[in-house]
């Protein structure tokens, strides 16, 4: 008995000692942070480097929980809608979540969507930015971060319920930096 609470002590203890260096590493995107590079493959299956497009665009990556469920679908509809709008505010539209190329592929054609889908599916850029899960660590959590030209971060929307605010709230800072 003595030897198995030992060997759960020591799995507990490296256990935590991990997960503290690995929260230590990431660092939270913030306001003013400068967008962190990656590279996903889109709804049809082409390797997307965020690289190509910094300095060219201003961008809208927002982070959803997963394709075709109510509130994704309403709030990747409402994307699809004002297009044109993010358009003429020289921004381009990427969403983001966990599922597979296949997956994305399929919720575009079902909605046409018109922008870019990317998957991630071992949620490592979700990570990277930080972006916090809800329902205790259960549901991927819903931010739209705007980032301009430069490759800086000027706003942070996060809200799980208010799908289609993230759009407004784009919309209201793209329209700000004109």
């Amino acid at each position: 008995m003595k030897f198995i609470f030992k060997i759960l002590c020591i799995f507990f203890f490296t256990c935590s000692l991990s997960i503290n260096s690995y929260s230590q590493k990431m660092e939270k995107i913030s306001v003013g942070s400068t967008v962190p590079s990656f590279e996903l493959k889109d709804q049809y299956c082409n390797q997307f480097n965020l690289d190509s497009v910094l300095g060219k665009k201003n961008l809208v990556v927002y982070f959803y929980p997963k394709d075709d469920t109510p509130g994704c679908t309403a709030e990747a509809c409402a994307f699809r809608d004002q297009f044109e709008v993010f358009k003429e505010a020289d921004a381009m539209i990427i969403g983001i979540s966990g599922q597979s190329v296949k997956s994305h592929m399929d919720f575009a054609k079902k909605h046409n969507l018109n922008f870019t889908l990317l998957s991630d599916e071992g949620n490592l850029v979700r990570k990277m930015f930080g972006v916090p899960t809800n329902l205790f660590g259960l549901l991927p959590g819903r931010v739209t971060y705007i980032v301009n030209k430069k490759g800086k971060v000027l706003f942070i929307f996060n809200s799980q319920n208010d799908a289609k605010k993230h759009v407004s709230e784009a919309l209201r800072i793209l329209n700000e930096i004109k």
